[in-house]
């Protein structure tokens, strides 16, 4: 059996995640990771544009719009939204492989007695959507019963905000793309090529579930079972068994499995990942210093980052100001294969300013590590200022980096 070492295993994830050699394009980055996840906090950058920056550099934004566009004439979306690792763009061709966690959410007590005490509204919500064509929540206001009005359930939502996203969820209406931040409301022939409707209607869960797992190990290169279900989170969409197909993939020859120095469970290597370890050298590939994205499949699990890095992070938007460590918005800072620090960004767009409010070097580092990593990161946080189209960084001096960035 292949034993790594954790530097061996950092390696070869850096270089299947796409974080040692420079992508191409949008579509490259999305075909390498399966899926870029979205979030509505804006202080710094919208969740899905950070990955790609991380990959790309200063990319343009138009060029990942773009690959969400359709029209009625024929032109089909080559991304669109689903519920993968959470709300997330992913290949349309892709959202076949998620119709388990469709019939697991049309199946829930609390949807199925909700469907059935407001059956004639969802019936009256999608004969809008295909009379008038995908349409947002607040086009919806010309209801005159109520039904729009926001209430004190649901988060407040109204009954059509409720029975959009229930459809939503069960696959009856898909994205059609956005007004800004707010989604679009399609049937999915509207939408969709009729190659992938076809595919949505026969699928079959054990196949889908081990094309994500073979999905999931390709972007993360070595991971443990647990790792490689965490990806689509498999069990928040009933599905209990994928160990046995972990097992059943590795017994095929797809995955690899490998011991890793330190790490408890054991551990999978993609067919890639085992190419670039036996390749003479090892994975060629640069070692870029970037931030990272809470919400990047690098970090966003939070036992596998401290495996991989020794990194103990959690996002502390959700944790009272008095009580948070790192800042609002602390992102990761990748240097030489490692995670080296933290930085809480803000893009003060009023004032033309990315603001550092806060840096944190990691406690491993010393002094003469610090002033090297400090001098990279200052170097890419003017790459980062010029990507949002600000005119200058501000660095406060709060946190134990924050001297190095000036």
């Amino acid at each position: 059996m292949l034993e790594l070492s954790v530097a061996e295993a950092r390696m070869l994830t850096l270089d299947s995640i796409g974080l040692r050699s420079k992508a191409g394009s949008v579509i490259d980055v999305v075909d390498r990771l399966g899926l870029l996840q979205i979030d509505s906090v804006n202080v710094f950058e919208r969740a899905h544009y950070m990955p790609l920056f991380s990959r790309m550099g200063r990319f343009d934004k138009d060029e990942l719009h773009a690959l969400q566009d359709f029209d009625s004439d024929g032109g089909h979306p080559h991304l669109i939204e689903a519920w993968a690792h959470e709300a997330s763009l992913i290949k349309a061709v892709d959202l076949p492989l998620y119709g388990w966690r469709q019939e697991y959410w049309r199946t829930r007590a609390r949807w199925v007695s909700w469907v059935e005490a407001h059956a004639d509204l969802l019936v009256w919500i999608k004969n809008e959507i295909r009379t008038r064509g995908p349409l947002t929540v607040s086009q919806f206001e010309n209801a005159q019963d109520g039904r729009t009005k926001r209430k004190g359930s649901w988060w407040g939502w109204s009954d059509v905000k409720t029975g959009l996203e229930g459809l939503f969820l069960f696959g009856e209406l898909v994205s059609g793309g956005r007004d800004g931040f707010t989604r679009r409301y399609a049937l999915p022939e509207q939408v969709l090529h009729s190659s992938v409707l076809d595919a949505m209607a026969n699928f079959e869960v054990e196949s889908a579930c081990k094309n994500l797992l073979v999905q999931a190990a390709g972007a993360l290169g070595v991971a443990t079972a647990k790792d490689l279900e965490d990806y689509h989170r498999f069990k928040r969409g009933g599905i209990g068994n994928t160990g046995t197909w972990v097992q059943e993939l590795a017994e095929a020859g797809i995955l690899t499995p490998a011991k890793v120095a330190g790490w408890k469970d054991l551990a999978y290597l993609s067919a890639n990942a085992v190419a670039a370890m036996t390749a003479e050298g090892g994975a060629a590939g640069t070692n870029p210093t970037t931030i990272v994205s809470p919400f990047d499949p690098l970090v966003w699990n939070r036992d596998r980052a401290l495996r991989l890095f020794d990194l103990d992070y959690k996002i502390e938007i959700y944790v009272p100001q008095e009580k948070r460590v790192y800042g609002y918005y602390s992102l990761p800072v990748l240097h030489n294969r490692r995670i080296v620090g933290r930085v809480d960004l803000k893009s003060d767009r009023q004032a033309g300013i990315l603001r550092v409010q806060s840096a944190w070097a990691e406690p491993w580092l010393n002094a003469k590590q610090i002033d090297s990593a400090g001098a990279a990161i200052s170097r890419h946080l003017v790459e980062v200022q010029k990507w949002q189209g600000l005119n200058a960084v501000h660095v406060e001096p709060v946190g134990t980096l924050a001297a190095a960035l000036v």
